[in-house]
Parts: C-alpha cells; sequence; structure tokens
C-alpha cells in the first residue's frame, strides 16, 4: 500500500497532536475534576498528568537531545526500558504523594490503573513492540467515561485515529495499536475493584 503525501501529513498531524503527553494533561485533569466533583480536583489531576505524561516526556526528550533516540516515537523496542522504569517511578512517586495528600479516590484509582499498564506493557515490549500511544489514547476515555460519563466513550474516535496514525507512519502494525488500545481499555476495569 503506498502512503501518499497527505496521508502521512494527516498522520503526522494525528500522531504529534494525541501523543501521550497531550492526551495525559487533558485527561486526567478532567479525571481530577470528575474525582473531586468540582475544581479542587484539578491540582490533582495536573499532578497525575506531569506524572504520567510530562516528566516521562521530558525524559524522552533529554534522550533525544543527547542523541539517544532519533525522535520521540523511540520505534526500537530494545530502547524502550529506561522510559517505562521513568514512567514507573514517575507514576509511583505521584500515587505516593497522592495517597499522602489524601487525593480524591477517583484520580488516586487512575494513576495506579495507569501504573498497572504500564507494567503490563513493559512486560509485553520485552518480547513483542507495543502501541504505547494507542493504549494511553485508550486508557484515558475509557478512564473519563467511568469517572465521569459514558459519553466520553465517543472519544474512542481520536484512539482509532491514533491507532490509524501509528499504523500509516509505520511504527506499528495494526495488532500492535489494537493490542496497545485494548491493554489501554482495560485500566478502567480498576474502578470496578476500587
Amino acid at each position: 500500500m503506498t502512503t501518499t503525501v497527505s496521508t502521512t501529513t494527516a498522520a503526522r498531524a494525528v500522531t504529534d497532536t494525541l501523543q501521550p503527553r497531550n492526551v495525559l494533561v487533558a485527561g486526567m485533569s478532567g479525571i481530577g475534576w470528575a474525582a473531586a466533583g468540582d475544581w479542587t480536583g484539578l491540582p490533582w489531576g495536573l499532578l497525575g498528568a506531569l506524572c504520567a505524561g510530562l516528566v516521562p516526556a521530558g525524559y524522552i526528550e533529554w534522550q533525544r537531545k543527547r542523541g539517544t533516540w532519533g525522535d520521540r516515537h523511540v520505534v526500537d523496542r530494545t530502547k524502550r526500558g529506561p522510559i517505562f522504569l521513568v514512567i514507573l517511578t514517575s507514576v509511583g512517586l505521584g500515587a505516593l504523594v497522592m495517597v499522602l495528600g489524601h487525593a480524591p479516590t477517583g484520580i488516586l484509582v487512575a494513576m495506579l490503573a495507569l501504573w498497572a499498564m504500564t507494567v503490563v506493557l513493559l512486560a509485553v515490549n520485552t518480547v513483542w513492540k507495543i502501541s504505547v500511544d494507542s493504549a494511553v489514547a485508550s486508557a484515558v476515555p475509557a478512564l473519563l467515561a467511568v469517572v465521569h460519563s459514558p459519553w466520553w466513550l465517543l472519544a474512542y474516535l481520536l484512539t482509532l485515529a491514533v491507532c490509524w496514525s501509528r499504523v500509516t507512519l509505520a511504527y506499528h502494525t495494526i495488532a500492535q495499536t489494537v493490542v496497545g488500545a485494548s491493554f489501554g481499555a482495560i485500566t478502567a476495569a480498576a474502578f470496578l475493584l476500587a
């Protein structure tokens, strides 16, 4: 299948706009707000976004500038281990701050769900490349649907766009995006166990 320049440009725009850090900033802010029932949850959501999205993105950018990776996509799965460890550490510390600060239960459960999802993604990544972008793009609407409104499931149209973009840009196969999105959706199950 030949990809046209306009298709590649569109896929690049989607993958850059809906990259994990952006999705997590918007999504975790909304989860924090919904978990508290008002604006007081917003700082907790922003803490979650910082730990789950911005710190890992900053680490990737730092490594990219050092020449470790060519870009934020880190297409070589064998080089992804340190990123997963940064995510696990950052999200774990953020969850600890939430516990100590008596954050609303919903945002803490979301953090723990993202931490567990990252453990699974790390385990899978040791033997098979999986789409983290698709996992995050799926986890956030699932979590928002549970803590806020089922209408958030309509955001799965954006998840499909992320999966399409990752395949179009040849960063992942269809299977890698589908499995990643599936693991992301399962994160919402943490609320059933909480």
